[in-house]
């Protein structure tokens, strides 16, 4: 160890204790990610226990310009958490204890560190339910989940990740605590200060701690799956089933017939419920409150569904283990990983009526670029975020596949990141989404909160 990093890493280890600083050898076998198959590269892996902890350290980080990346579960898909060697890198690992839970006022209160299945399962031992549900649920932090606005499944309903929080404590680049931990619904007293660190991926300030907000759990879930003849009966659908049942369309999810067959397909350990014969499936989730009366009505709307040809064929899960089935087929990664040595994954978002041209000719474009190359289409429709897994092909290039995703959206309105965030992958694209002005607010403001630029520098913008 270097004289500097002597200077920095002993008082470091003072404050976290020897358990809460890995270095060296120690950081052997670490890994940088679920997806990046790499092992992590950081000066030193600084595990705080306590917002006390984590405030102690950034003043000492500050003190002498030293770039701090905070690390969650590191499940996140734009490179958001991605580190140097010369980089320390704050986990929230052993910040992950359920301080309260409070079932008459429907809260939890918890350190940043706490996994979200965790939450999951803690809400339903009180007949309760944690509303943000996505597939790395049994990796992803709370904390990386608020730093990149988390979406996932439920959003129809229920909104994003910003919608769940009721308060959080944050630690600034200096620094200095910001306690928002308020646990209650309104709160109109100026600015809302607590909005500033949800999808800021962690550049102006580590979340520790937050107040979230739980609902009642259903009665029941219904699980339908349903095979669609045409784009113009998948939006149909959407306010059919809304309509029909107000409130109960908890999941709202569009396969591509690519993604079906891949995923219902040889490289797949799930045979397919309904032929791979119609362009479009849907995955739709119902929340029922009574539980032979919801089936039978959702049964009812079902069969006048196929008796108008608004679907091809269905099929209604009878059970819990049918239910896991029916979701395995949208989030099952390992038939394109089985198929692809290499995948690029986007999340983009766009209005519905434009959805169908532009998937179109994104395929279109990428084969007449790279012959070779694949496209799996699939996403939660029912909020408008579309994902697409690529295979590029022989060619191997990320930027020109990233231009024929994202140089549309531009056109369209939409978003180079409907829930996955900017992180470094997409900088080059922020752009096509926000105006020249509102990027240099951004900027404006991680001047003021981070001069030195050490919290997660690079992320989001150049400085």
């Amino acid at each position: 160890m270097s004289s500097t990093n002597h200077q920095l890493l002993s008082p470091i280890e003072a404050i976290v204790g020897e358990a809460g600083i890995l270095t060296g050898k120690a950081l052997a076998g670490r890994s940088a990610g679920i997806w990046s198959g790499r092992q992590l590269k950081a000066l030193a892996l600084v595990r705080p226990r306590t917002t006390a902890e984590v405030s102690a350290v950034m003043k000492l980080c500050h003190a002498v310009g030293q770039a701090v990346v905070p690390a969650g579960g590191m499940t996140g898909l734009a490179g958001g958490h991605k580190s140097t060697a010369s980089d320390i890198v704050m986990s929230s690992e052993r910040m992950n204890r359920i301080e309260t839970m409070d079932a008459r006022s429907r809260t939890m209160v918890v350190g940043a560190g706490v996994i979200l299945q965790t939450v999951h399962d803690r809400a339903a031992e009180d007949g309760l339910m944690f509303a943000l549900d996505l597939g790395a649920r049994a990796s992803c932090t709370i904390g990386g989940n608020i730093a990149t606005n988390a979406g996932g499944v439920r959003v129809l309903r229920y909104g994003m990740m910003r919608e769940q929080v009721l308060g959080l404590e944050a630690v600034l680049a200096d620094g200095t605590v910001v306690s928002s931990m308020f646990d209650v619904l309104k709160n109109n007293t100026g600015y809302d200060l607590r909005q500033m660190f949800l999808g800021s991926e962690g550049t102006l300030g580590i979340v520790t701690r937050a107040v979230l907000r739980l609902h009642e759990a259903p009665l029941a879930i219904e699980t339908a799956l349903l095979a669609v003849p045409s784009w113009d009966k998948v939006m149909e659908l959407l306010r059919y089933f809304d309509a029909a049942l107000p409130g109960a369309l908890a999941a709202f999810e569009v396969m591509w017939r690519d993604h079906y067959e891949l995923n219902t397909g040889p490289h797949s350990a799930v045979d397919a419920p309904l032929e791979p014969s119609t362009p479009y499936y849907i995955l739709m989730d119902m929340f029922i409150s009574d539980h032979e009366q919801g089936r039978a009505k959702l049964e009812a709307l079902l069969t006048t569904a196929l008796e108008q040809g608004e679907i091809a064929d269905g099929a209604l899960a009878n059970s819990e283990t049918e239910r896991a089935r029916f979701w395995q087929i949208r989030e099952n990664f390992e038939p394109e990983q089985n198929c692809y040595d290499l995948i690029y994954g986007y999340d983009v978002s766009l209005p519905l009526e434009a959805m169908e041209d532009y998937v179109e000719s994104v395929r279109t474009n990428l084969s007449q670029g790279f012959s070779d190359a694949a496209l799996m289409a699939y996403g939660h429709i029912g909020d408008g975020n579309l994902h697409f897994s690529i295979y590029p092909g022989a060619a191997r290039d990320r930027e020109a596949v990233d231009e024929l995703v994202y140089y549309p959206l531009q056109a369209l309105r939409g978003s180079v990141s409907a829930e996955h965030g900017i992180g470094l992958e997409k900088k080059a694209y922020l752009g096509y989404t926000r105006s020249a002005a509102e990027i240099e607010l951004m900027r404006k403001t991680k001047r003021m909160m981070d001069p030195g630029n050490i919290l997660n520098p690079g992320k989001l913008f150049d400085i």
